[in-house]
C-alpha cells in the first residue's frame, strides 16, 4: 500500500470503509495509545482493554474528524478523555507515570516548561498523581505530545487564552504539590540523620 499520511488514510476509510486503511491507523498507533493507557492503568490487562474500547470508538468518530488538529493530537485527545473517565470511577487511585523522555523534555521558550523540567523527575511523579485526571491530561497533551496551544484550544472547544490560563492554574498547583513533597520528604531524612547522630537522646 502507498504510503499515505494519517489525514489521507481517515479520508480514504471514510471514503470507501475499507478496513485496510483503518488497519494502517492501527498499525501506527496501537502500540502508542497503548503506553498511554498504561501510564494511567500501570496494568497491562486494564490497558488492552482500554486500547481497544478506544479504537473501536475511534471507528465510530473518524467520520467526525475535522482535520482542525493532527490526526495524532486528536486520537490522543480521544485517549486521555477516555483514560481520564476511567480512571474517575469510584475507588480507584489515580496515579500516571510519564513516558520515558519526560525528564530530558527540550525547553526551548517555553517557561513554564522550562519549570517542569526543573523538578525532580520522582517527586514530579508523585506531584502528578495528586492532580485531577483532567488537569493530568492537559499537562501531558502539552508538555509530553507537543500539542500546541491553538490544538488544545480547537479539541477543547475553548479559547486559546482559556487554555494558557488552565495550562499556568494546573503548573500553579502542580507546584504546590511537588513543594509540599519535597519538604516532607526533607523533614524526614533530617528526622533520620538526627537520629543516627544522636541515638541515645530521650
Amino acid at each position: 500500500m502507498k504510503q499515505f499520511t494519517d489525514e489521507e488514510l481517515v479520508r480514504l476509510y471514510v471514503e470507501t470503509q475499507k478496513n485496510a486503511y483503518f488497519e494502517r491507523l492501527y498499525e501506527r498507533y496501537c502500540d502508542k495509545v497503548y503506553r498511554k493507557c498504561l501510564s494511567f492503568t500501570k496494568d497491562p490487562l486494564q490497558a488492552e482493554d482500554l486500547t481497544h474500547d478506544i479504537f473501536l470508538k475511534l471507528v465510530i468518530k473518524l467520520g467526525g474528524f475535522k482535520e482542525q488538529a493532527k490526526f495524532s493530537t486528536w486520537l490522543y485527545s480521544i485517549t486521555y478523555n477516555h483514560c481520564t473517565d476511567h480512571m474517575r470511577s469510584p475507588h480507584r487511585r489515580t496515579e500516571v507515570y510519564m513516558d520515558e523522555g519526560w525528564e530530558r523534555l527540550d525547553v526551548g521558550e517555553d517557561d513554564g516548561l522550562a519549570e517542569l523540567a526543573e523538578m525532580e523527575a520522582q517527586q514530579l511523579r508523585k506531584a502528578m498523581d495528586q492532580l485531577d485526571p483532567t488537569e493530568q491530561s492537559l499537562l501531558l497533551m502539552k508538555y509530553q505530545d507537543n500539542v500546541s496551544i491553538r490544538e488544545l484550544a480547537d479539541l477543547n472547544g475553548i479559547t486559546e487564552s482559556a487554555v494558557k490560563m488552565r495550562l499556568k492554574r494546573t503548573r500553579d498547583k502542580l507546584r504546590k504539590y511537588y513543594l509540599e513533597g519535597a519538604l516532607f520528604w526533607l523533614l524526614i531524612a533530617i528526622k533520620a540523620v538526627l537520629s543516627i547522630r544522636w541515638p541515645f537522646r530521650y
